[in-house]
């Protein structure tokens, strides 16, 4: 009987990889496994947890290209985002694949298009300019970015990806490389439910000689955003983001910068949004290095403030970090970081509410990381 069902079950088996070899297509399973032990200082408030994704988000996707000929090439990615110390969907429980769902087109002379949920150009450019590669747990970027403060709650941020989106990427021009994207609206109920514009994301890029440059704009169209506590719903207007990113290496240190501001249009004057004044402007800027100490071990540091406009709002901080790997595939990892809330400020690393405005946050994490 088991041979039977092995036969049965064995014949499309191998038609589909006879099928596959013809097509010269492959598919790989991918992922990482995060975990880390957290304290946290909360205004005074102290307190230790265990959380995921704190080097590299824990994650699980599917990737595959097929060979179309002529140096054309079909290709696509899904990504999930989770939670290993409790087994939960990072982000948004709602998607399956929050972090990449795409599908598209590479050509070896013409670039790569691409359609569904993925990286915005300024993301691109950006990351290679950030100690803490845009960690969406403890990176201090993150922090700053995903802010939940009351005076720019009607100013949007850069999520780092887009829904609903076209990425057209150049191939590499003698280092410089460039990027458009534009985003249909898009709506989402977690963490905050929220319905976004249409978004146009641009950006370029070039390496060469130790040297990195990056610049991008983004210019989101007005949407809308439930949020607790409100009498209504709030208006997300219109905002542009102009992003600039530097890094130069000397040696084993890999000096970084990068700076962004991003500009509300004003509130009309009777509404929520001008009532409350929660259309502010905002800056963010950071400097900091990453440091290959030894080749098993890599040192980050990076200091940083987030200055909101108008408002005698600011919050400056510093992370480190250390990144020890045990061999390509696992590594440990510790990080420290101390945020000091000024004004009416509320910034903390995403996924922590401050627990008052005007006081201080504290961290220091262990962890460890395995790729699969």
């Amino acid at each position: 009987m088991r041979l039977i069902v092995m036969g049965i079950l064995g014949t499309p088996l191998i038609l589909a990889a006879s099928g596959a070899a013809a097509a010269d297509s492959s598919v790989t399973l991918y992922g990482v496994a995060d975990t880390f032990i957290q304290y946290l200082d909360n205004g005074g408030s102290h307190a230790f947890s265990e959380r995921s994704g704190g080097s590299t988000g824990s994650l699980f996707g599917l990737t595959g290209t097929e060979d179309l000929g002529g140096g054309l090439n079909a290709k696509f990615t899904v990504e999930s985002g989770y939670n290993i110390n409790n087994g939960s969907l990072f982000g948004d429980t709602t998607a399956l694949f929050y972090r990449q769902a795409w599908v598209g087109l590479t050509d070896s002379k013409y670039g790569l298009l691409t359609f569904g949920r993925q990286y915005e150009p300024s993301f691109r450019v950006v990351y290679p300019t950030d100690p803490f590669s845009l960690n969406e747990v403890l990176s201090p970027i993150s922090a700053n970015v995903l802010a939940v403060d009351r005076n720019t709650l009607s100013t949007q941020y850069d999520s780092g990806r887009a829904s609903n989106s076209i990425l057209y990427q150049s191939p590499n021009l003698n280092g410089l490389k460039l990027y458009g994207m534009y985003a249909f609206s898009a709506t989402v109920s977690q963490p905050t439910p929220e319905t976004t514009g249409n978004m146009l994301n641009v950006g370029a890029s070039y390496s060469g000689y130790g040297l990195y440059a990056g610049i991008a704009y983004v210019n989101q169209h007005s949407g809308q955003a439930t949020i607790p506590g409100l009498p209504g719903p709030l208006s997300l207007l219109g905002t542009e983001h102009f992003i600039g990113a530097l890094a130069y290496r000397i040696g084993i240190v890999n000096l970084k910068f990068n700076y962004s501001y991003q500009r509300a249009s004003d509130a009309p004057s009777r509404s929520l949004a001008g009532l409350l004044g929660t259309a502010h402007s905002y800056s963010t800027a950071q400097l900091g290095a990453t440091i290959q100490a030894t080749p098993a071990d890599a040192i980050e540091i990076a200091m940083f403030e987030r200055n909101v406009r108008g408002a005698h709002d600011n919050a400056p901080g510093v992370e480190v970090g250390v990144d020890h790997s045990l061999s390509k595939r696992t590594s440990l990892y510790a990080r420290a970081g101390y945020i000091k809330n000024n004004g009416s400020s509320t910034v903390s690393w995403p996924g922590i509410t401050v627990s008052e405005p005007d006081t201080k946050q504290v961290l220091a994490t262990v962890g460890m990381t395995h790729r699969f």
